[in-house]
């Protein structure tokens, strides 16, 4: 630790309590980045989740809430409550670089969206944020946040604390970050700081707590990871089949799930043909140390940002301000498969090293960059299929977990509600008593593509509606049990999963129910052309300079 945080919280809080006179409740988003569908203990894992697992028994979890399928567009919908390409970010931010590109594509815009931030502080919340933003050139504090702290980009070191901002201009740094920092504890210190700031302004608090954990760089303490090298050593094969067995005893899935079969390694911009992932006993020890070493830093990574999350209840706690704060857990897409089955080094590609003797003890450390590689994403999928990037529940289905204490109607519950990122807008909206503007600053605002989780919270039922994706080719809608799906890789066909009998998406019915294809597909196209979706790849390879082979015509 870098300093002493019993004497943050007693110089911070104090004994002092909430206005007992604030009615809107404080909004809380907390986002994990990279996070595998089953990673957490309440999802089937066995890394050590204690608070999550405890904010799940008391709360729900929902096993169906999609997300956008990668950084960038997630975090977009999340915010603004439309679909990625209705705000320009239907592939990633670049900057100035993709202005000319098509109105879906051409980078994170302000002139006909509004975040939750703008929503609610016109409401009278005090909005801050702490974490990773990822969203091209506009700051945090110019999209409605009175207060930021974080990392700009998409990822860098967790042990470089120059490459953490504080804004708005000319805001001072509070906290020390000097001496032996760890990004994961510093967001949580500003994160706790700034719920206090709103309770001294006596405004209800709006705070989006966006971890760059378990993102790579994969960087953690020793000693913590030190203490999940053993368990990793049993390999892939055996820790994704202990992980079902939990995921089917919490009656995590509908069905008769089956688990999905060892996955494949994609073909992608560094991978020409898709491969099958190899067996863990056809590794040489050499490369099962170094693998397992790689997925022990990541656990490690998803244990020390629960801890926080744990230090962060507990502040807000003993400031009075718990009972009256609605809590949001999610992460931002499926595990990450980037880009090779044994993980990559030094950048991000193919480019790997199989570590030995000491060199496995500086894995994680500061001056290191290391990624766990696909092997393991197919692990913290357990047991969907295929992993960021797709549209497959591997890559779209987040662990959420919703907490709003006594409001809950049904504590412990698994809810298998189809739920979206956009949902989140309209929820806040809700809980907030809000009006969603139809203009900001003088433009016309897009309206929600949400509906609101409260009916959820509340124990009642939500209505059936269409929930679309699109990324690099890879699309689906669902609606109901169905879902249509299209793996760009693969060439695009069209597949039919009944997902309430078959999550892993193993039966394609498509041959059986043709016309219930048509039905779903002529409901994506519309979607598709009113939210500025772009065919791939012609799009792709039109306006980017470098031709990647996963976009190739097939």
């Amino acid at each position: 630790m870098f300093f002493n945080r019993n004497i943050l919280l007693s110089l911070t809080f104090g004994v002092s309590i909430a206005s007992a006179q604030q009615q809107r409740p404080n909004i809380v988003l907390i986002l994990a980045d990279d996070l595998g569908f089953s990673d957490l203990g309440c999802y089937g894992g066995e890394i050590e989740t204690p608070n999550l697992n405890k904010l799940a028994d008391q709360g729900i979890r929902l096993t169906e809430m999609y997300n956008s399928a990668r950084s960038c567009p997630s975090r977009a919908c999340l915010l603004t409550g439309l679909y990625p390409h209705q705000v320009g970010l239907g592939h990633m931010e670049a900057g100035k670089s993709r202005q000319n590109w098509p109105q879906g594509y051409s980078g994170f815009r302000d002139n006909d969206n509004v975040t939750i931030a703008e929503v609610l502080q016109k409401e009278g919340y005090y909005t801050a944020m702490s974490g990773k933003w990822h969203l091209g050139l506009q700051k945090p504090t110019n999209r409605g946040f009175d207060d930021y702290y974080g990392l700009l980009g998409g990822f860098d070191s967790f042990w470089d604390s120059s490459k953490y901002v504080r804004l708005p201009q000319g805001a001072e740094p509070t906290l020390p970050v000097e001496n032996n920092f760890y990004a994961t504890h510093a967001i949580t210190d500003y994160a706790i700081e700034f719920m206090e700031k709103g309770r001294e302004l006596n405004k209800p608090v709006f705070l989006y707590l966006a971890y760059n954990a378990p993102h790579f760089p994969l960087h953690a303490p020793k000693e913590v990871i030190d203490k999940y090298m053993p368990y990793y050593l049993k390999g892939w094969d055996v820790i994704r089949d202990e992980r079902f067995k939990r995921i089917s005893q919490m009656h995590l899935l509908q069905g008769n799930p089956q688990m999905s079969p060892r996955g494949p390694v994609p073909a992608s911009m560094f991978i020409d043909e898709p491969h099958e992932l190899p067996a863990w006993n056809s590794l040489t020890k050499e490369q099962q140390y170094d693998l397992a070493r790689r997925m022990a830093i990541y656990a490690a990574m998803v244990d020390i940002m629960d801890q926080n999350i744990g230090r962060f209840i507990h502040a807000i706690k003993e400031s009075g301000q718990l009972d009256n704060t609605l809590i949001f857990f999610l992460s931002d897409n499926g595990a990450c498969a980037e880009w090779h089955e044994f993980g990559f080094d030094y950048k991000t590609g193919t480019q790997y090293v199989i570590h030995t003797g000491k060199e496995l003890d500086e894995m994680g450390q500061p001056g290191t960059y290391h990624h766990y590689g696909t092997g393991w994403a197919n692990v913290c999928n357990t047991p969907l299929k295929l992993y960021k990037h797709f549209a497959t529940e591997g890559g779209i289905s987040t662990p959420t977990i919703v907490w709003w204490g006594n409001h809950i109607k049904e504590k412990g519950a698994i809810n298998h509600t189809p739920c979206h990122f956009t949902d989140i807008m309209s929820t806040c909206v809700d809980v907030a008593h809000a009006q969603y503007p139809s203009t900001y600053k003088g433009h016309a605002v897009q309206p929600m593509e949400g509906v609101s989780l409260v009916p959820l919270i509340e124990g009642n039922a939500l209505k059936t509606r269409a929930i679309f994706a699109e990324h690099e080719g890879n699309r689906m809608v669902r609606l109901g049990d169905w879902k249509l799906v299209a793996t760009h890789y693969t060439g695009q066909d069209w597949e039919l999963y009944n997902i309430k009998e078959d999550r892993t998406e193993q039966n394609n019915l498509a041959p059986q129910y043709p016309e219930m294809v048509k039905e779903l597909e002529a409901m994506y196209f519309q979607w598709a052309q009113r939210a500025h979706v772009e065919p791939f790849p012609q799009m792709w390879n039109k306006y980017n300079k470098k031709q990647f082979k996963i976009y190739k015509e097939r």
